[in-house]
């Protein structure tokens, strides 16, 4: 497989301005979250639950469980920062942050509004954006999701999600696989110093499945959008969600598929 720097070369910072223009956000740190123009859809971030159900334990109490097996505990060090004294100050929910693959064999895509059928919870809480704070919500007493539970990860499509999103905004766009793209990566995953240069690769859209193994990111693309800006994607850092805004064929694609879990947001247009 060709290197991903030979198929997605750097373009100029300033290939951001539209957007910077149409979100009034000059810097986009976490990603430009454009309006639904002329439609939108939020892309949910898969969650996974084993075939065997979620169970009564949790991440958190599994986590305690095998460090104690392990004997004494050794210090967390972050960043070269030694965080030991924060141990036991939180608890371990289970999510994580960045890409995210499917969990392997026994585990089946568990959609949110599945979930929410369960719990009793909207799919997504009025007036909020997809995240922790506003999906169903599965946790257990301690705060923590249950072991049988891959929720979903944080500012990133997961990888299934990804591919299967990059083939339907193919069919949708003017020259399928063959069309120029662009794609923006935050200055929160590429921790640039200087906000006013941004990190913007150019590429096929065909192509923009391999972005997920580019070995700079941890991510999924902030932002991802044809050179006609007939469509544009919007992955924010704090979310589990990713944003489709684009006309409604695409919007509709996107809510009729059965492999990825789309919904519309009314109160965010």
């Amino acid at each position: 497989m060709p290197e991903i720097s030979a198929l997605w070369d750097p373009a100029l910072p300033n290939e951001t301005k539209w957007l910077a223009d149409l979100t009034d956000d000059a810097y986009g740190v976490t990603g430009f979250l454009a309006p639904g123009i002329p439609d939108a859809a939020w892309v949910l971030n898969a969650m996974y639950e084993h075939e065997l159900g979620p169970g009564g334990l949790s991440h958190h109490e599994l986590h305690q469980i095998e460090e104690e097996a392990h004997g004494e505990r050794g210090p967390v060090i972050v960043d070269g920062h030694d965080l030991t004294f924060l141990r036991g100050q939180g608890v371990l929910t289970g999510g994580s942050v960045g890409h995210a693959e499917h969990p392997g064999p026994g585990y089946r895509r568990l959609r949110w509004a599945e979930l929410a059928e369960r719990t009793g919870d909207p799919v997504v809480k009025e007036d909020y954006l997809p995240s922790f704070r506003s999906a169903p919500d599965g946790r257990l007493l301690d705060g923590s999701w249950p072991v049988g539970i891959e929720p979903p990860t944080e500012g990133a499509l997961d990888r299934p999600t990804w591919n299967r999103l990059i083939e339907l905004l193919v069919e949708h766009s003017p020259a399928g696989p063959d069309t120029r793209c662009f794609a923006y990566y935050n200055p929160l995953l590429t921790r640039e110093v200087d906000l006013d240069n941004h990190t913007v690769l150019t590429g096929r859209l065909g192509d923009a499945w391999k972005l997920y193994d580019h070995p700079e990111f941890g991510s999924t693309a902030s932002n991802l959008w044809p050179e006609d800006r007939s469509w544009v994607t919007c992955t924010n850092w704090d979310l589990w969600g990713t944003k489709v805004c684009g006309p409604t064929s695409l919007v509709e694609a996107l809510l009729t598929d059965t492999q990825i879990e789309a919904v519309r947001l009314p109160w965010d247009s």
